[in-house]
């Protein structure tokens, strides 16, 4: 079972998936409460939860079944932005994330070729 359909049945079917251990042991809290926190009207019940994560799963799933109206939600999940030459300027200098991004606006693209062939290792090119 997947967050998903944990989200569909507190969301719109309302229908108890939380039958037997499996269900209960697949259930991850993390993901459903960050699937609820993208809804106005659900984001105070996934922070409530977040503030008590050390309630069973069981417990948790029962909670939101039943106080969140039944509507049909949808919302993209957001996704991390992969920045082109990023993993090039942290692997030459050996910067963090936050390093790399402020010195990659301060290199122009005749810099950044010479690191590239500077980092390149050999073998089939894409």
């Amino acid at each position: 079972m997947s967050p998903f359909d944990y989200l569909n049945a507190i969301n719109t079917t309302k229908k108890d998936i939380m039958v037997d251990d499996v269900a209960e042991k697949a259930y991850t809290s993390f993901m459903v409460n960050r699937g609820l926190s993208y809804f106005p009207d659900t984001i105070l019940f996934a922070n409530e939860m977040n503030v008590h994560h050390h309630i069973d799963h069981r417990l948790q799933f029962d909670f939101f079944i039943n106080i969140i109206k039944k509507k049909k939600r949808f919302s993209k999940w957001a996704k991390p932005i992969n920045i082109e030459n990023l993993e090039l300027i942290k692997e030459y200098y050996g910067y963090s994330n936050e390093k790399a991004k402020s010195v990659l606006s301060l290199l122009n693209d005749e810099q950044i070729n010479e690191l590239k062939i500077r980092m390149y290792k050999g073998g089939k090119r894409k």
